[in-house]
C-alpha cells in the first residue's frame, strides 16, 4: 500500500472521527475505536461507511 504519511495524519473514521492505520496486508485502513476496516483500492482509501467491515472483538 502506498498512501502517503501526511494522508494518514489526516484521515479518519467517518464514524466516530478515530484516527485509522493501515492493516497488516495493506489491504485497509483500521479505526481502533469502532474496529471498522476501509479498504484500499488502487492505493485510494474508500472512507465510505458502507463499504467498510467490522472486525469481530478479539
Amino acid at each position: 500500500m502506498a498512501i502517503h504519511p501526511e494522508l494518514l495524519e489526516v484521515l479518519a473514521c467517518p464514524i466516530c472521527k478515530t484516527p485509522v492505520e493501515p492493516v497488516r496486508d495493506g489491504a485497509g485502513l483500521r479505526c481502533a475505536t469502532c474496529r471498522r476496516v476501509y479498504p484500499v483500492q488502487d492505493d485510494i482509501p474508500i472512507m465510505l461507511p458502507e463499504e467498510a467491515t467490522v472486525e469481530p472483538e478479539a
